[in-house]
């Protein structure tokens, strides 16, 4: 392949996680050829979006919430098995199964407006140009780290979920898990049951949901999401408005003190933390199970960031360039929320390709500096 040639394709997916592979599956279904129509860019060395960079003590049967991807049920997996195997393997079996074409190891530099009103693509492999793009790139390679006073003095180890190995090296250590989602609650039990020694710290009191979590309250969830996108506010994790399901397991490691939480220290020492009122913890490792941000760095020149500084969406598209679908962000941001996202970004990427603007009836402000028509879709079968 020639990286100094610039492709051309009605549609480019960038990413092939879970909303990547059903934007993709859903484009396939409505008429478009991948490798042909679209293409499926990945960064990642292999099938398996985030899940292939889990820790190895993940097992299958501790994934809260894997949702299948459209078209093809996971069955048979082995509870037993690391989750990044299982899903991995899942996720190579689907692209095979529709010959979704994924390129990869493919890392999308930055989107911006090109000529005719298309969107120039520019990647480590060369540049695509397209009509339409869907961003499916999720969170994973962008850990967030708070930052305290002290930090850099502390001299112990620091990490991210984003690099944890699994529990067995920090045996006989002490560790502080700072973080009140999943991920914190996980890395605190596995932790504890390895023979650390724990200290549990996060920002708010966690919101454990215990007894049943049905439709109703689960589509109000994500509507409070919804709302700060429609808003062009940051998003929040659907996991944030709707609480931590307590399991059994869980039930055990509160009972067991495992999960007994402080709220959020004032500085790090170069031994531990220290809270303003002269309280203190020695530790050998600070955890940080403090979550992530949207990947969306490489949309930039495209400026479609509000004031607030998020991205503000009407449904899946970008509200200031249409031409723009968001899978995996915000209320999508969810392995079933992936799916719909997938569907719904499918169809606005068709109704760009076959809108009179399409056409040269309208214009597409490209984002830096240029507006033009965008030229006339290819017919597609429907």
């Amino acid at each position: 392949m020639n990286d100094s040639v610039v492709r051309e394709v009605e549609a480019v997916v960038v990413g092939a996680g879970q909303a990547g592979l059903s934007s993709a599956y859903h484009l396939r279904r409505l008429g478009y050829r991948p490798g042909v129509d679209f293409v499926v860019l990945d960064r990642s060395p292999r099938p398996g979006g985030a899940w292939q960079f889990r820790w190895p003590s993940l097992t299958y049967g501790k994934v809260h919430g894997m949702h299948a991807l459209p078209g093809m049920e996971l069955t048979g997996a082995d509870d037993a098995r690391p989750s990044s195997e299982v899903i991995g393997a899942y996720f190579a079996e689907y692209e095979r199964a529709f010959d979704l074409r994924v390129q990869r190891p493919v890392k999308v530099d930055a989107v911006r407006g090109g000529e005719r009103g298309r969107l120039r693509v520019e990647t480590s492999r060369g540049g695509w140009s397209a009509r339409a793009l869907i961003n499916a790139t999720g969170t994973w390679d962008r850990p967030f780290w708070p930052r305290y006073p002290g930090q850099a003095d502390f001299r112990g180890r620091q990490l991210h979920t984003a690099d944890y190995p699994g529990p067995r090296e920090f045996a006989g250590m002490r560790v502080v898990v700072v973080g009140g989602g999943t991920s914190g609650v996980q890395h605190l039990m596995e932790l504890a049951a390895a023979g650390a020694r724990t200290t549990w710290v996060t920002r708010r009191p966690p919101a454990f949901r215990e007894g049943p979590f049905d439709e109703r309250h689960g589509r109000a969830a994500v509507a409070l999401v919804e709302e700060r996108v429609r808003q062009g506010l940051p998003p929040q994790s659907v996991v944030s408005v709707t609480g931590l399901p307590m399991t059994q397991a869980m039930e055990r490691a509160r009972a067991a003190g495992v999960l007994r939480r402080l709220p959020a220290f004032d500085r790090i020492t170069p031994t531990g933390v220290a809270w303003a009122d002269g309280t203190s913890v020695e530790a050998d490792v600070i955890l940080w199970a403090t979550g992530f941000r949207p990947v969306v760095d490489h949309l930039a020149p495209l400026r479609l960031r509000e004031p607030g500084g998020g991205i503000r969406m009407e449904g899946t598209r970008a509200a200031r360039d249409p031409r723009v679908q968001l899978v995996g962000y915000g209320p999508s941001a969810s392995t079933i929320g992936a799916n719909r996202a997938g569907r719904s970004a499918a169809l606005g990427v068709q109704a760009v390709l076959t809108s009179p603007s399409a056409a040269g009836v309208g214009a597409f402000d490209s984002g830096d500096g240029w507006s033009g028509p965008v030229r006339a879709p290819l017919a597609v079968a429907v």
